[in-house]
């Protein structure tokens, strides 16, 4: 997959997360969506380097959309531990 198929993917991870994982985020749509796409390289990279699962070049595999949508949750709580404090 190109890099222009990684930031779909990413984009698609992190509102698929958003919906597994809701509530108010301090970043909006817009920080969701770099924490999708980050996300995703990122869930791919752990995938491939410590789980020794390759990530298929087919954008319609199932586990490189786990890999994505798994690291999108990661980075989606770990944002919202350090920048999720209320803005009243």
């Amino acid at each position: 997959m190109g890099i222009i198929s990684w930031i779909i993917l990413g984009l698609l991870a992190g509102a698929v997360a958003k919906l597994l994982l809701p509530g108010r985020d301090p970043g909006g749509f817009i920080g969701t969506t770099v924490i999708g796409i980050a996300g995703a390289f990122i869930g791919g990279w752990i995938s491939a380097r410590y789980l020794d699962r390759t990530i298929a070049n087919d954008f319609y595999d199932g586990a490189t959309w786990a890999a994505a949508i798994g690291g999108s949750l990661v980075l989606l709580v770990a944002y919202r531990i350090l920048f999720g404090h209320s803005r009243r």
